[in-house]
């Protein structure tokens, strides 16, 4: 399923909200890092309904995906 464009991008502004802040960086460098993520990806192409997980938890994928890398 697809969500409406202009949702998603209130979701995604919110999310690099919470990551820029989980981590102390700056809005800039976590959009730059929101945008180049698998986590983006996945809720671009509307991957399993991710777009309906809630904020925190993406912010937390997100996290844990650079974590990771």
């Amino acid at each position: 399923m697809m969500a409406n464009p202009i949702l998603l991008q209130k979701k995604y502004s919110r999310i690099v909200g919470m990551f820029a802040k989980n981590n102390n960086i700056s809005l800039d460098k976590a959009l730059d890092m929101f945008y180049t993520s698998q986590t983006y990806r996945l809720i671009d192409e509307g991957v399993s309904d991710i777009h309906c997980m809630s904020d925190a938890y993406l912010a937390e994928e997100l996290e844990t995906e650079y974590r990771n890398s």
